[in-house]
């Protein structure tokens, strides 16, 4: 698939739940969220059919995605199905990792059932190692059950694990550097995320947002000048850098600041609800749930993604003045 604007798209992320056991700032402000009824969320057998579609269309790569993905009923028996799609060359799952290291087995924890179902990948939250700031962040005092998940998936062999930090300034800046010790010491790839206007516009204001511009010289300032690894790429849009003198990488994501961000765009989005979002920096959503729901061929649904990405727009429009229209968690992590 590819859009006007030769985006190619091989890439979906597949939100499965709009719950979640935590209640991030910045991405569910308001403590009281209405969740989602189940006959409003696609069925684990509508999920995979709608994956399989967009595999035979090109897509080779799918992160499950929530809200937190791991808290719904039977995950497992839709993640051991995504890997024997065929076309799927990697599974992954982002997660606030609260949940990796618990049992679902006799010795068995839930980052190593994902291990051997297939999953290659995990992205884990993790905006602060200060447990009380980290509570203040997420309304949860589960600090202690993330950095248990992160040594968990650790101990399950993905391929890659990278932890993602959302950086807020007067919140988590004192924690770069420490942020980055920790992601060294577990040989981890470590990326800062500027903040979005997803879920609410004062996300921007000057005594939150903080650019990756500002967080670069931060770091530097401490390890020196970073070098650029312009040739490293994962699924996103991250730049990254190494620490001079280490074998250590970090990505920066800066979707407010860099104005080439959308350039290399490849992904879609599936919602819990069955909307396909060609842009999370755009109103645009399409509710392929209906025909799905309503009888259609897998023909006519594959038109129905192609027609998606050819709505697709050049770039998003977070600088537009956006206003949300739906939580960060409603849309997919």
């Amino acid at each position: 698939m590819q859009d006007r604007y030769g985006h190619r798209i091989s890439y979906l992320r597949v939100s499965i739940t709009d719950r979640c056991n935590e209640r991030c700032t910045y991405c569910m402000p308001q403590e009281l969220q209405e969740w989602l009824p189940r006959e409003e969320i696609l069925t684990f057998e509508e999920t995979l059919r709608l994956i399989r579609i967009a595999a035979e269309l090109g897509v080779s790569k799918v992160r499950i995605t929530g809200g937190e993905p791991l808290t719904r009923r039977g995950v497992m028996d839709l993640i051991r199905e995504v890997p024997k799609i065929p076309a799927l060359h990697d599974v992954g799952l982002s997660t606030n990792g609260t949940l990796l290291a618990r049992e679902v087995e006799s010795g068995t924890t839930m980052a190593r059932a994902l291990r051997n179902a297939g999953v290659r990948s995990v992205n884990v939250s993790l905006d602060t190692l200060d447990r009380h700031i980290y509570s203040e962040i997420t309304g949860r005092d589960l600090h202690a059950q993330v950095i248990d998940g992160i040594d968990a998936a650790i101990a399950a062999g993905f391929d890659q694990i990278k932890l993602n930090t959302v950086l807020m300034r007067d919140r988590n800046e004192d924690q770069l550097i420490p942020l980055i010790e920790f992601a060294a010491a577990r040989n981890l790839i470590l990326r800062f995320i500027e903040m979005m206007p997803v879920s609410t516009t004062e996300v921007l204001d000057e005594e939150n947002f903080m650019s990756i511009l500002a967080t670069k010289r931060m770091i530097e300032s401490r390890y020196g000048s970073l070098v650029p690894e312009p040739e490293f790429r994962t699924n996103g849009p991250a730049t990254y850098y190494q620490i001079p003198g280490r074998r250590q990488r970090i990505g920066f994501i800066g979707a407010m600041t860099n104005l080439h961000f959308c350039e290399s765009c490849n992904k879609l989005r599936l919602t819990c609800d069955g909307k396909l979002r060609p842009c999370l920096g755009s109103y645009l959503e399409f509710d392929i749930m209906k025909p799905l729901r309503a009888g259609a061929s897998d023909e006519e649904l594959r038109q129905f993604f192609l027609d998606v990405v050819d709505r697709k727009p050049e770039q998003h429009d977070f600088r537009e003045n956006y206003k949300p229209n739906r939580k960060m968690v409603a849309i997919g992590g």
